[in-house]
């Protein structure tokens, strides 16, 4: 599963800087996916890392699952420093403001996001049950 990981992650920083964010590879998957941009929690340099969202009234869930692995992804440490980010989707970029959700307000939106993506599931299971943060990105 690594090289495909890596393989993803290296195809969409390709695309993105040849079409300024219009086409990622979960498009392909017929998923929606947008290019967060943070600023790092330990460096303080613009961090852009492509994930898949889904669309929540005016704002959108994410949801860090560094492909199963057994540690948070570090955009998700980014977020919780710096709150105030930044989306390309599809071209646009928008500035949000990201909360991470807890308790009854999480299990909303993980339902949504396992039903857009089934594979959030087993993604917990390969972490060893890790608890997968999920964030909703409003514009600000």
């Amino acid at each position: 599963m690594s090289w495909f990981e890596k393989a993803v992650i290296g195809t969409d920083r390709l695309l993105y800087k040849l079409t300024g964010g219009k086409v990622m590879t979960v498009s392909l998957s017929k998923q929606t996916g947008l290019t967060l941009i943070t600023v790092g929690a330990k460096s303080g340099e613009q961090r852009l890392n492509q994930v898949q969202y889904v669309a929540d009234g005016d704002g959108m869930l994410v949801v860090g699952s560094n492909w199963g692995k057994p540690n948070h992804p570090a955009w998700t440490a980014n977020l919780l420093k710096t709150p105030d980010a930044a989306v390309n989707v599809r071209g646009e970029v928008r500035d949000v403001h990201a909360t991470l959700l807890s308790g009854a307000e999480r299990e909303t939106a993980w339902r949504k996001m396992v039903a857009a993506w089934p594979a959030f599931e087993s993604y917990v299971e390969r972490s060893g049950g890790r608890e997968l943060r999920v964030f909703r990105l409003l514009p600000r």
